[in-house]
């Protein structure tokens, strides 16, 4: 029996959303509250996105380590930001074999403190600067409205944590993984991002500065995508991480930090995704081909085999599922691939083995227009080009969407008829009071102030004071 269609997009994107995380087998709902298991599908996801993530670090001079998932309390209150920041968010360990323990313990919603205790017993001297490390974990954030891989008490990702001598070059890190993210998710996950700097309100709890690419999703509203913090010198202050100079001076170092978790995943489903089901950029993809052989008795199913087990032996630089269920139709397996979003599906019958051909179906063109006859020889060439010109496609899409759903406000009155709809980019004086209005009239937050436009002056959106800085307003997740 054929599975229940989706909801449609237009219908109820939220409602579209959590049928297709669970329906094309990403993630299922765990028996604790506000946390998810991540299934083998969504896992290989993840786990492309981990490979390519983690090769940019490295480039960059980052090394991995691992560092405990309990933290002191005490920690938490040494920088007062930090601990006002993340303190509704925090799950607490009490007891330990069978007894309470004499400090409570925090599960790690983020690692500055823990991180920045041992840098304090690491960091000497000038010599041993920068420090550059990641790691990759989990993090607990009680959240009290869960929604898979987008917000979880639970969720999975990488931290980086590095320590430098001077401002500049600690706010040279902070840029460079800004632009390391925005490059990711640009060339990677097909998701034209646009990157720039928090408000004081939307800022880290204890960043000097908060910088973020942030991503218009399929219902237009807006995803931080990705983080990156300048944190100056308040988490060296607070947990006393100094080096001896080459004048002999002890000096406090400049940290920085940078994430980017599972919640990718999210923006990846909701970016590309349609009313079939996901779409999913063949250079994260978890199959890039699948390949469906078509047959109707055993002496076609010889002759048609015979001709996959060719194919797939081009195919080897590719990841190629094969599926050759017997007790499923090829219209039931064209389906769930199509929900699931394998990029490229290549059908191979009879006829096909005749014409020496294979019949290749794009997934981000539904239908007959993305069907297209493909030569048996040389066919690795042209499944490559076909991988390319679809993630191509699909970032294009993106950005056009994106471009054509950004408006400039220049009035309140714009503004408030925008953020229904799509992003505002306006003027504004860099008031929390006016952010607070605007935020609590329609729902929309401040994204980011685009580095690009930060040019001029004009007229708060709110309350009509000269302004400096233009910064896009948009409801989020």
């Amino acid at each position: 029996m054929a599975e229940e269609k989706l909801t449609s997009q237009k219908e109820n994107f939220s409602e579209w959303y959590n049928q297709v995380v669970q329906r094309a087998d990403l993630a299922d709902y765990s028996p604790v509250r506000g946390c998810m298991v991540v299934k083998p599908y969504g896992w290989a996801l993840w786990e492309n996105i981990k490979a390519d993530l983690d090769r940019r670090f490295k480039e960059t001079g980052h090394v991995n380590a691992a560092f405990p998932m309990l933290i002191p309390m005490s920690f938490f209150e040494k920088e007062k930001d930090h601990v006002e920041g993340f303190s509704p968010e925090l799950a607490v360990v009490t007891h330990g074999g069978g007894q309470e323990l004499e400090e409570p313990l925090a599960v790690r919603p983020t690692s500055e403190t823990i991180i920045g205790y041992m840098y304090a017993k690491w960091i000497k001297s000038w010599r041993d600067l920068p420090v550059k490390i990641n790691q990759w974990g989990n993090v607990m954030r009680w959240e009290m409205r869960p929604r898979l891989f987008l917000r979880t008490a639970e969720f999975y990702w990488q931290e980086g944590h590095t320590a430098h001598a001077t401002y500049e070059e600690a706010q040279e890190e902070t840029l460079q993984m800004l632009n390391v993210y925005a490059d990711f998710a640009r060339s990677m996950a097909a998701m034209p991002v646009l990157k720039g700097v928090k408000s004081e309100t939307e800022k880290f709890p204890g960043a000097v500065n908060t910088y973020s690419i942030e991503a218009m999703m399929g219902d237009t509203k807006a995803l931080q995508a990705g983080t990156s913090h300048n944190l100056g010198q308040n988490f060296a202050k607070a947990f006393d991480i100094k080096y001896l100079s080459p004048n002999n001076s002890l000096e406090y170092c400049w940290t920085t930090s940078w994430g980017m978790s599972t919640r990718m995943i999210g923006g990846i489903i909701m970016t590309h995704g349609d009313d079939n089901g996901l779409v999913l950029p063949p250079r994260l993809a978890p199959y890039q081909i699948v390949i469906v052989p078509i047959f109707k008795n055993d002496a076609e199913k010889s002759v048609v085999m015979e001709c996959v087990d060719k194919v797939m032996a081009q195919l080897k630089e590719f990841r190629v599922k094969l599926d050759d269920r017997t007790e499923l139709t090829p219209g039931f397996k064209y389906h769930e691939w199509e929900l699931r979003g394998v990029p490229l599906r290549l059908e191979i019958g009879p006829k096909d083995v005749e014409k020496n051909s294979v019949m290749a179906a794009r997934r981000d063109i539904p239908g007959k227009p993305g069907k297209s006859f493909l030569s048996q020889d040389n066919l690795a060439d042209q499944v490559r080009d076909l991988l390319e010109t679809i993630q191509d496609g699909i970032l294009a899409k993106a950005e056009k969407f994106r471009d054509e759903n950004i408006h400039e406000a220049n009035t309140y009155d714009e503004l408030k008829e925008i953020v229904e709809h799509g992003w505002a980019e306006a003027w504004w004086c860099g008031d929390a009071a006016c952010e607070a209005k605007i935020k609590a009239d329609t729902k929309a937050t401040t994204r980011c102030m685009n580095f690009e436009h930060q040019h001029g002056h004009g007229k708060c959106v709110c309350c009509g004071k000269d302004a400096e800085k233009k910064i896009y307003f948009s409801k989020a997740y």
